[in-house]
């Protein structure tokens, strides 16, 4: 049998190897969450050893952010292409150089270097597995990329203390190489066996009143002229450019509220206030990623959005006004990182909604790039605290972005998006059906 797009269509895969296939990219994506997460620990002891500005030092975050979303487009190019598994494991194996070099670094240019090329390696797995994860569940497309992202934003949880431990008696430049060579050999392992499904092997994607998908495949070079498609780039920004400034400096954050040696005792556990923040804020942000990809499944991704980034605007300003009690720091900051994460299940679903499957990795890398945008204005969010001495307007103006971006999803995005749609399937050529 032959598909639409020339190719031969093969039977259904069961869903037991879709699911394996999915868990496969959980893993690889686990094993690079501490290049993005486990940064800020490594942060005060940088500091305090060789004396560096710490704005300085967080254009090394920036840099890592940067190289790890905007070449995504260019992996995702040879994914659609060539599979999953080869770029996969090139990636891995930059992740461990990366940080092998932070471990030997004495300079600010070298931890640059080693957070360049660590990124890029980051976005090579985190773009694969999201990209594979959209292509093999068109019927669950939300909660797949939401199950995949949960992966990079729980995947240091369990390493949190670990990390600190090993900072602590060992040393952070024994923190890089031993994480940073394990992780990176893990995700080669793993890497060796993704798979991308072939035309037949997975089904159609679903429409009902609240999902709006797309039959129709755009090519990159299309779906970058297509103005809806910079909308979405704008809220993307918008909305992460608050988390990433929290995941770079909650534990400064902590520290300038005087709270990074106050124990708080929480569920029947007893932390510091950073540590217990750090780690109940990666366990949400990685739960909220899956729960609100299947929250999208059902009532609608533009509708997910509005409550989503409502809750973020919200917690931050809350953040803003209580977050010099421990207690309060703990549990706003895990409210905010709850309603954050999400938009690393929301944003792909949405874009390979609208614009298909076919170059899904392509397409949604080019869409992830904003997250590189994002994260030039962490370093500014830094700036700005040194100049006024306290977080509240860094704070302030990451809530008002959250309210702006909820309601540009509901008003604005919604129905652009269902026209954009409608368009396109009835101007749809012979041929250009998915597969």
């Amino acid at each position: 049998m032959v598909g639409s797009q020339g190719e031969e269509s093969l039977p259904r895969v069961s869903d037991a190897f879709r699911w394996t296939q999915l868990a496969i990219g959980v893993v690889c994506m686990v094993m690079i969450a501490n290049l993005q997460y486990g940064w800020t620990f490594f942060v005060p002891d940088i500091q305090k050893t060789f004396g560096w500005d710490r704005a300085a030092i967080q254009w090394a975050f920036t840099l890592f952010v940067l190289f790890e979303t905007w070449l995504v487009p260019v992996e995702g190019w040879f994914v659609d292409k060539y599979g999953p598994k080869l770029v996969v494991v090139f990636g891995g194996a930059l992740c461990a150089v990366g940080w092998v070099i932070n471990s030997y670094a004495t300079s600010l240019s070298l931890f640059y270097l080693g957070q360049i090329i660590a990124g890029i390696g980051a976005g090579a797995v985190y773009g694969t597995c999201v990209g594979n994860a959209l292509k093999w569940f068109p019927d669950k497309r939300g909660l797949a990329a939401g199950i995949t992202a949960a992966g990079f934003g729980a995947g240091s949880a369990l390493t949190v203390a670990p990390i600190q431990a090993m900072i602590a008696n060992d040393g952070f430049q024994a923190a890089f190489f031993w994480f940073g060579l394990g992780q990176g050999i893990i995700v080669i392992i793993f890497a060796l066996f993704m798979r991308t499904p072939r035309s037949g092997q997975v089904p159609a994607p679903v429409q009902n009143k609240n999902i709006v998908q797309t039959r129709r495949n755009f090519a990159p070079t299309e779906v970058l002229r297509q103005p809806i498609f910079w909308l979405m780039y704008f809220m993307f920004v918008i909305v992460g450019a608050g988390g990433l400034m929290v995941t770079a400096n909650l534990k400064p954050i902590g520290a300038d509220l005087k709270l990074d040696g106050i124990p708080v005792s929480l569920f029947g556990l007893t932390m510091t206030a950073v540590t217990f923040a750090a780690t109940l804020d990666r366990i949400l942000n990685g739960l909220t990623r899956p729960f609100f990809g299947w929250v999208s499944d059902k009532i609608g991704r533009e509708n997910t959005m509005f409550i989503a980034f409502a809750m973020e605007g919200v917690g931050i300003y809350l953040l803003h006004l209580f977050g010099h009690d421990p207690v309060w720091f703990v549990l706003l900051s895990g409210f905010v990182f709850f309603a954050w994460g999400e938009i690393y299940s929301l944003f792909p679903s949405t874009c390979t909604d609208t614009f298909g499957s076919k170059y899904a990795a392509t397409n949604a890398g080019l869409l992830y790039t904003a997250k590189g945008t994002a994260a030039l204005l962490v370093p500014f969010a830094n700036v700005l605290q040194q100049q006024t001495g306290t977080w509240d307007v860094v704070f302030i103006i990451a809530a008002g972005a959250n309210i702006l971006a909820a309601i540009l999803a509901i008003g604005v995005l919604k129905p652009w998006r269902a026209g954009v749609v409608r368009k396109y399937e009835l101007q749809q050529p012979a041929g250009t059906a998915a597969a």
